[in-house]
């Protein structure tokens, strides 16, 4: 019997669920999932999911006790829930669970470094070996710095809203464990830029970023893994087939699994290493020139953190709401 294309596609990637939808989860099986402040956010307002938000709210009254404002245990709840999502979700896969940095601290050291140990340190109180959570955190130079002081700890980072070479090569030089290049973000942009309604799926500016990236580093032998990020269509997927992790949303799973035909391996790391390519030493003043001459980086990591900054805002108010009527 023939094989579909998520059949296939499992034989040379990863695949990895790009959702806080557990059901979703259950559904696909994939070997790790990934979750974002967006994704989390959708998730809390699913009925299926209230028990987990109300656990959370409960546990941080608990936390902190009845005399507690409700804004502080709002913010304890809100701190928790991502872990609280990433536990259930770790139930149901065999690998790992990414859980994102607090947005709004993507250009502050310190302060990711000090919420990455926080997040590990609750899963770790939960008998989650380290080894099986990602702390996801913005490919800025100070996040990318701050996942290096956290690599050395034995604390994994997926390095996110990665959308140029600079940051690739940055967090490969900082032994970053894993990237996730964005890959219809870039295509959402270059349609906008260009006024083109499509692209062909070997042409997607996406599709060639992500190739870019994977060629570079197995080329130079960097281990950081590869994960091709935020698709807009199957065609992207089956372009970038060999990658070392692809991270799909459930609609696009279903589709893959749908669909028959041939899918041959399109990233190789032994092609790579036939190819001529520069090495760049990425200095935080190579990185910021590559950045600023990189219209399309700029926008997206801006607009990037602006739009997780928002969801987080969002699920704030949503905690709120949530505890004002559990306590009436």
């Amino acid at each position: 019997m023939a094989k579909n294309l998520l059949e296939q596609l499992r034989e040379v990637t990863v695949v990895v669920a790009d959702t806080g939808d557990i059901q979703a989860i259950e559904t696909f099986k994939p070997q790790d999932a990934t979750t974002n402040p967006s994704l989390i956010t959708a998730a809390a307002q699913m009925p299926q999911y209230q028990d987990i938000v109300d656990g959370t709210l409960k546990g941080a009254r608990e936390a902190l006790g009845a005399d507690s404002a409700p804004a502080q245990v709002v913010s304890l709840a809100f701190d928790r829930l991502a872990v609280s999502f990433g536990l259930k979700i770790l139930e149901i896969i065999p690998g790992r669970v990414s859980t994102e940095v607090d947005a709004r601290l993507s250009f502050d050291t310190d302060a990711t470094i000090a919420k990455g140990r926080e997040l590990i340190a609750q899963y770790e109180a939960a008998g989650i070996s380290r080894e099986r959570v990602l702390i996801k955190i913005a490919a800025t130079w100070e996040g990318i710095q701050a996942a290096a002081v956290l690599e050395k700890e034995g604390i994994h980072c997926n390095l996110t809203l990665l959308f140029g070479l600079h940051q690739a090569i940055a967090c490969a030089e900082n032994g970053i464990t894993l990237i996730s290049p964005f890959v219809g973000r870039i295509l959402d942009w270059y349609k906008k830029d260009t006024g083109r309604d499509s692209y062909p799926a070997a042409e997607d500016p996406g599709v060639l970023s992500v190739t870019e990236i994977y060629n570079y580093y197995k080329k130079f032998g960097y281990k950081t893994e590869v994960m091709g990020a935020s698709f807009r269509n199957i065609g992207e997927i089956t372009e970038l087939a060999g990658s070392d992790l692809l991270t799909i949303a459930p609609s696009l799973l279903a589709e893959l699994q749908a669909t028959e035909g041939d899918l041959p391996r399109k990233l190789d790391p032994d092609h790579a290493a036939t190819l001529s390519i520069q090495k760049i030493d990425v200095t935080k003043e190579v990185f910021d020139a590559m950045h600023k001459e990189n219209r399309m980086a700029t926008d997206k990591l801006a607009e990037g953190i602006n739009g997780f900054t928002v969801a987080l805002e969002s699920l704030e108010k949503l905690l709120a709401e949530r505890l004002a009527t559990l306590e009436g």
